[in-house]
């Protein structure tokens, strides 16, 4: 059986991962091209430092730079070892880092990874250079290490080679041939060579490439600044040349630093210095490379590294004798977001990306798109590092530049879960932006829509709710950023009063044409070909059965459906599925359009007057939607509620929303109407047991485990996921946990223990003003009882909480049909 014939195009430590990966399934017809020599080429490999490190506040980068690791220490090289577990050493001087890395700690023990976190006296029995005065505590992983890069290119290289496959140096890739949107082969500097799939791996050069397919990879080629040190004294004789490092790789995050053995020397790498895009195209690549000289290897800026040396003497003192010997400017990929890029071209078949990669998640990542092109499905959740993750604003080249140097900013910044970017900002706003800046909205960004958190008009209210008897948690410092009491007492008034909700920010796609009910059956899980009115909550699966994202689709003609939907990552996935036949357009309408969600027991009594439609139960039941007006305004009505409470989603066209808006806030004026934002958005839909997709459930979970099993109907003739479905089966259950403490408060992705020991993992929590505690969804074996109890480590402490059932309001939907 033939397989498709591949071109790899980049030879560096993704390209040569990837052959490994392809030739391990089978496919044996490949080909790795690269401008420069095998295999130092000239890219980031050539240069890379080779930390390797497993904890990553991603789950799926944790187990990919797990793999890598893993996959490393067992090759082989005759010049000697690929990977070396010396174990990562992070030391904090401050109090707040030190805090983060039990916070790191906490992720570690949730995945499976080794550490410990260490006194001051046991970091310098691990690293006797350190000065232990210096250090308040450090967090130890004794399975990370140093990988030589260009040794574990060259023997995955080696073992694909050996499989059949070809790697051909100094061949320039002019252009990707195509036909009828499909991948042909490639043109060269020395001819054509034919081709079924070509793979962008081309790593800093990658946005470059891209724009010859027509493809924006929003990375940035950023210079960061490697410089080695004059031997010190009592490292000579220490670490032998063929051992290199003894010592574990030392990271100093608190400025930016980090540290690796070279013999005698230290290796140091700072990320403290100004961001320093580089230009590509300037970089010379007709030269001879070699170690010493290549593109990626930028002249040493030393007055952008006196700071580092300056903090390195003090926190090694030996150094203070010393000095920098030698350093580099080394080029690395940075992007919006911190992630790699990774997928297939929607509108070119066979072209895929695999970018933004740095060695610590290369293996990981090649095994990721392996699987994905080999087997129709990655083994891990990619929503990530999704090709197509990005809004269409985040493609442009101003919003790659600025947020990819703040990217390189952050690398070693302690980075909260709500912290907000300086910019850009405002690039996204909803028509009630100027009523909501009014209220004083304190603002989260999310899809580049700024997102009101909490209104501090509503100050008052919290006032005279506490004074009724509101309780309301005293936060630590941590949880208490970018958090306001403000936001439970708007979470409790919107379920005794009537609040708005600003919902613009909601994807939504218009489906429409003769093939969409068709088309929609196929794609969702539900059954969504019901009379025209309805709203249907659903799925998407992929092919393995997991969960890819959750939708609300509602039915406004027999050809007509409204979709709301999570982002541009399922716009991705539905266009890859639509019919060749045209027989249905799928347009997204975000832009165009806002909605208000307007909910609580009072919703009722501020709408109906408005509108000429009949809003009782029976006129417009629950999940049933109506298009209509509200004064003057034309607006699709869906009674719908994400937080639980009677009430409806009112969309309409963006000219129409500042209208909208004052027109509900003047009728509403006698029920005591507020404006609530976010983070009461996100207690409330916790007690009402409703799941976030890409928070709570990911592709490594089926429907059942997720308890959203009711938006399954098996009896459909078939939808993706479906047959896979059939045979796939979850160990653990996604949970709602109950804290014993009222004040106790989490923010998600801590570990879960069960007598001590680890058992699952927080998603989301959220402080629930109607039971007075912090509620939490986990991960849990699926065989554990309702009132079990478990502790939560949160920081420096653990939390008792009880396994409970969900919802906690309102389990018999009365509330929400009234």
């Amino acid at each position: 059986m033939s397989t498709p014939r591949v071109v790899i195009v980049g030879a560096g430590i993704v390209g040569t991962s990837l052959a490994d990966e392809l030739t391990a399934r089978g496919w044996s017809d490949i080909t790795v091209l690269d401008r420069g020599p095998l295999f130092a080429t000239g890219g980031s490999t050539s240069h890379a430092p080779g930390l390797v490190f497993a904890t990553n506040p991603s789950k799926t980068m944790t187990e990919l730079a797990t793999y890598t690791l893993e996959k490393f220490s067992a090759l082989e090289h005759p010049d000697g070892w690929c990977f070396s577990h010396l174990g990562g050493l992070e030391v904090a001087t401050s109090e707040a880092r030190f805090d983060d890395l039990h916070r790191k700690a906490g992720w570690a023990a949730s995945r499976g990874v080794e550490h410990e976190i260490l006194s001051p006296e046991q970091c310098h029995a691990k690293y006797p250079l350190l000065d232990p005065d210096r250090i308040v505590g450090g967090y130890f992983t004794p399975r990370d290490g140093l990988a030589k890069a260009l040794r574990a290119a060259e023997a995955q290289a080696a073992r694909a080679i050996s499989r059949g496959a070809r790697f051909i140096p100094h061949t320039d890739v002019i252009d990707v041939v195509e036909q009828n949107g499909e991948v042909r082969g490639v043109r060269t500097s020395t001819g054509l060579v034919d081709a079924d799939i070509v793979v962008c791996c081309t790593g800093f050069w990658g946005k470059e490439f891209g724009s010859r397919v027509g493809l924006t990879i929003p990375l940035v080629p950023m210079a960061h600044q490697y410089a080695y040190t004059t031997p010190l004294e009592s490292r000579r004789g220490v670490s032998s040349e063929p051992a290199e490092a003894s010592l574990p790789i030392l990271r100093h995050q608190d400025h930016d630093l980090y540290y690796r053995e070279h013999g005698d020397r230290l290796g140091i790498g700072y990320y403290g210095h100004r961001p320093m895009p580089t230009d590509v195209g300037a970089l010379d690549h007709d030269t001879t490379i070699s170690l010493a000289e290549m593109p990626s290897k930028l002249m040493f800026t030393p007055d952008d590294f006196a700071q580092a040396w300056e903090q390195t003497v003090s926190l090694i003192p030996e150094l203070s004798t010393g000095k920098v010997d030698d350093g580099f400017n080394g080029i690395f990929s940075f992007t919006p977001d911190g992630h790699s890029i990774v997928g297939e071209h929607q509108e070119l078949k066979g072209f895929w990306v695999a970018e933004a990669v740095w060695v610590t998640h290369s293996a990981g990542i090649a095994r990721t798109v392996a699987e994905w092109m080999v087997d129709g499905t990655p083994g891990v959740d990619t929503h990530e590092f999704d090709l197509y993750r990005f809004e269409k604003a985040a493609l442009t080249d101003e919003y790659i530049l600025t947020t990819s140097s703040q990217s390189f900013v952050e690398v070693y910044d302690i980075v909260h879960p709500h912290d907000q970017p300086a910019a850009p900002r405002c690039v996204r706003t909803s028509p009630f932006y100027d009523r909501e800046v009014d209220l004083g909205a304190q603002f989260w960004v999310s899809g580049l829509w700024e997102r009101p958190a909490w209104f501090e008009a509503n100050g008052p209210l919290l006032d005279d709710l506490v004074a009724d008897g509101l309780r309301v948690p005293q936060r630590d410092d941590w949880s208490a950023r970018h958090w306001s009491p403000i936001s439970v007492a708007e979470a409790s008034w919107t379920r005794s009063h009537v609040a708005m909700y600003d919902m613009t920010p909601l994807t939504r796609f218009e489906v429409s044409g003769p093939g969409a009910v068709d088309f929609l059956q196929q794609v969702t899980t539900n059954n969504v070909d019901k009379s025209v009115g309805s709203i249907t909550y659903t799925l998407m699966l992929d092919d393995a059965g997991g969960i890819r994202s959750d939708l609300t689709v509602a039915r406004l003609g027999v050809d007509l459906f409204a979709v709301g939907a999570n982002g541009p990552i399922d716009a991705d996935w539905m266009a890859r599925h639509l019919p060749a036949d045209r027989s249905v357009t799928l347009r997204d309408i975000t832009d165009s359009t806002c909605c208000i969600g307007l909910w609580g027991p009072l919703a009722r009594e501020v709408l109906a007057p408005l509108s000429p439609t009949d809003l009782a139960s029976d006129g417009l039941p629950y999940f049933r939607c109506v298009q209509t007006t509200v004064g003057s305004v034309p607006v699709t009505l869906m009674r719908v509620s994400y937080v639980g409470e009677l009430g409806w989603e009112i969309y309409t066209d963006a000219a129409y929303g500042r209208g909208l808006w004052d027109l509900l806030m003047a009728a509403g004026r006698e029920q005591k109407i507020i404006a609530a934002g976010r983070i009461a958005f996100n207690a409330l839909r916790m007690e009402k047991g409703y799941r976030s997709a890409g928070v709570d459930m990911t592709t490594e979970h089926t429907p059942e485990a997720a308890g959203l099993d009711f938006a399954v109907r098996m009896t459909k003739d078939d939808f993706v996921g479906k047959r896979a479905l059939a045979h796939r089966t979850c160990s653990s259950r996604l949970r709602t946990l109950r804290f014993d403490d009222p004040a106790a408060v989490v923010l998600g992705k801590e570990p879960v223990r069960l007598d001590g020991t680890v058992v699952g993992h927080v998603t989301s929590a959220a402080w629930s003003p109607t039971v007075g505690a912090c509620l939490a969804y986990a991960w849990l074996p699926s065989d554990l009882p309702d009132s079990t109890g478990l502790e939560v480590d949160y920081l420096r402490t653990s939390y008792g909480s009880l396994v409970i059932s969900d919802p906690v309001v309102d389990p018999e939907m009365a509330r929400i049909k009234q």
